[in-house]
Protein backbone atom coordinates (compact mmCIF):
# COMPACT_ATOMS: atom_id res chain seq x y z
CA UNK A 1 0.00 0.00 0.00
CA UNK A 2 2.85 2.39 0.81
CA UNK A 3 4.35 1.66 -2.62
CA UNK A 4 1.07 2.76 -4.20
CA UNK A 5 1.11 5.99 -2.19
CA UNK A 6 4.72 6.60 -3.23
CA UNK A 7 3.87 6.15 -6.92
CA UNK A 8 0.81 8.37 -6.57
CA UNK A 9 2.84 11.03 -4.77
CA UNK A 10 5.53 10.87 -7.46
CA UNK A 11 3.05 11.09 -10.34
CA UNK A 12 1.00 13.89 -8.79
CA UNK A 13 4.12 16.02 -8.40
CA UNK A 14 3.93 16.65 -12.14
CA UNK A 15 0.34 17.84 -11.83
CA UNK A 16 1.25 20.13 -8.95
CA UNK A 17 4.34 21.47 -10.75
CA UNK A 18 2.40 22.09 -13.96
CA UNK A 19 -0.38 23.86 -12.09
CA UNK A 20 2.13 26.00 -10.18
CA UNK A 21 3.89 27.08 -13.37
CA UNK A 22 0.67 27.75 -15.27
CA UNK A 23 -0.83 29.69 -12.35
CA UNK A 24 2.30 31.82 -12.02
CA UNK A 25 2.38 32.61 -15.74
CA UNK A 26 -1.36 33.25 -15.83
CA UNK A 27 -1.21 35.70 -12.94
CA UNK A 28 1.78 37.44 -14.47
CA UNK A 29 -0.28 37.91 -17.64
CA UNK A 30 -3.41 39.04 -15.78
CA UNK A 31 -1.77 41.68 -13.59
CA UNK A 32 -2.78 44.35 -16.07
CA UNK A 33 -6.17 43.02 -17.14
CA UNK A 34 -9.59 43.36 -15.50
CA UNK A 35 -10.20 40.89 -12.68
CA UNK A 36 -13.24 38.63 -12.73
CA UNK A 37 -14.43 35.84 -10.45
CA UNK A 38 -13.12 33.08 -12.72
CA UNK A 39 -9.54 34.32 -12.42
CA UNK A 40 -8.89 32.50 -9.17
CA UNK A 41 -10.05 29.04 -10.31
CA UNK A 42 -6.61 28.04 -11.51
CA UNK A 43 -5.08 29.20 -8.23
CA UNK A 44 -7.72 27.17 -6.38
CA UNK A 45 -6.92 24.01 -8.36
CA UNK A 46 -3.23 24.54 -7.58
CA UNK A 47 -4.07 24.92 -3.90
CA UNK A 48 -6.08 21.68 -3.98
CA UNK A 49 -3.30 19.78 -5.79
CA UNK A 50 -0.70 20.97 -3.30
CA UNK A 51 -2.85 20.01 -0.32
CA UNK A 52 -3.54 16.61 -1.85
CA UNK A 53 0.21 16.13 -2.17
CA UNK A 54 0.52 17.12 1.49
CA UNK A 55 -1.97 14.49 2.64
CA UNK A 56 -0.30 11.73 0.62
CA UNK A 57 3.11 12.95 1.75
CA UNK A 58 2.07 12.84 5.40
CA UNK A 59 1.12 9.18 5.02
CA UNK A 60 4.53 8.48 3.49
CA UNK A 61 6.30 10.57 6.14
CA UNK A 62 4.69 8.65 9.01
CA UNK A 63 5.58 5.37 7.30
CA UNK A 64 9.21 6.41 6.83
CA UNK A 65 9.46 7.75 10.35
CA UNK A 66 8.22 4.46 11.78
CA UNK A 67 10.70 2.57 9.57
CA UNK A 68 13.56 4.78 10.74
CA UNK A 69 12.63 4.42 14.38
CA UNK A 70 12.23 0.65 14.09
CA UNK A 71 15.74 0.41 12.60
CA UNK A 72 17.17 2.65 15.33
CA UNK A 73 18.44 4.94 12.58
CA UNK A 74 20.26 8.11 13.44
CA UNK A 75 18.06 10.34 11.33
CA UNK A 76 20.23 13.44 11.33
CA UNK A 77 23.45 11.54 10.55
CA UNK A 78 22.18 9.52 7.59
CA UNK A 79 21.65 11.66 4.49
CA UNK A 80 18.69 9.82 3.03
CA UNK A 81 16.71 9.78 6.28
CA UNK A 82 17.55 13.41 6.98
CA UNK A 83 16.49 14.49 3.49
CA UNK A 84 13.10 12.77 3.47
CA UNK A 85 12.18 13.09 7.14
CA UNK A 86 13.44 16.63 7.74
CA UNK A 87 14.51 18.66 4.71
CA UNK A 88 11.94 17.50 2.14
CA UNK A 89 9.14 17.45 4.69
CA UNK A 90 9.77 20.91 6.16
CA UNK A 91 10.56 22.51 2.79
CA UNK A 92 7.41 21.19 1.14
CA UNK A 93 5.37 22.15 4.18
CA UNK A 94 6.73 25.67 3.82
CA UNK A 95 5.94 25.67 0.08
CA UNK A 96 2.36 24.59 0.74
CA UNK A 97 2.13 27.29 3.40
CA UNK A 98 3.20 29.88 0.80
CA UNK A 99 0.51 28.65 -1.60
CA UNK A 100 -2.14 28.75 1.11
CA UNK A 101 -1.16 32.19 2.40
CA UNK A 102 -1.00 33.56 -1.14
CA UNK A 103 -4.45 32.24 -1.95
CA UNK A 104 -6.00 33.54 1.29
CA UNK A 105 -4.33 36.95 1.05
CA UNK A 106 -5.36 37.40 -2.58
CA UNK A 107 -9.01 36.87 -1.68
CA UNK A 108 -8.86 39.73 0.84
CA UNK A 109 -7.50 42.27 -1.65
CA UNK A 110 -9.69 44.71 -3.56
CA UNK A 111 -7.29 45.89 -6.25
CA UNK A 112 -7.03 43.43 -9.16
CA UNK A 113 -3.33 44.01 -9.76
CA UNK A 114 -2.54 43.35 -6.10
CA UNK A 115 -4.65 40.16 -6.21
CA UNK A 116 -2.58 38.80 -9.08
CA UNK A 117 0.71 39.99 -7.55
CA UNK A 118 -0.14 38.15 -4.32
CA UNK A 119 -0.67 34.87 -6.12
CA UNK A 120 2.31 35.44 -8.40
CA UNK A 121 4.73 36.19 -5.56
CA UNK A 122 3.70 33.52 -3.10
CA UNK A 123 3.28 30.81 -5.73
CA UNK A 124 6.69 31.67 -7.21
CA UNK A 125 8.31 31.23 -3.79
CA UNK A 126 6.53 27.89 -3.46
CA UNK A 127 7.73 26.81 -6.92
CA UNK A 128 11.34 27.61 -6.06
CA UNK A 129 11.13 25.55 -2.87
CA UNK A 130 9.42 22.65 -4.62
CA UNK A 131 12.00 22.55 -7.41
CA UNK A 132 14.85 22.65 -4.89
CA UNK A 133 13.49 19.85 -2.70
CA UNK A 134 12.11 17.29 -5.13
CA UNK A 135 14.23 14.11 -5.08
CA UNK A 136 15.13 14.37 -8.78
CA UNK A 137 16.55 11.22 -10.42
CA UNK A 138 19.88 12.95 -11.08
CA UNK A 139 20.47 13.71 -7.37
CA UNK A 140 23.15 11.32 -6.23
CA UNK A 141 21.98 9.64 -3.02
CA UNK A 142 18.36 10.70 -2.74
CA UNK A 143 17.25 10.49 -6.37
CA UNK A 144 14.00 8.76 -7.17
CA UNK A 145 12.46 7.80 -10.51
CA UNK A 146 10.71 10.21 -12.82
CA UNK A 147 7.35 8.65 -11.88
Amino acid sequence: MITGFLHLHSALRWVALLLLVVTILDNLRRMYRPYNAMDNKLALFTLIAMHLQLVIGLVLWVSQLSDALSQNAQIMKEKIWRFFLVEHFLGMLLAITFVTVGYVRHKKQVDKAIKHRMIFGYYLLALILVLALIPWPFRELIGRGWF
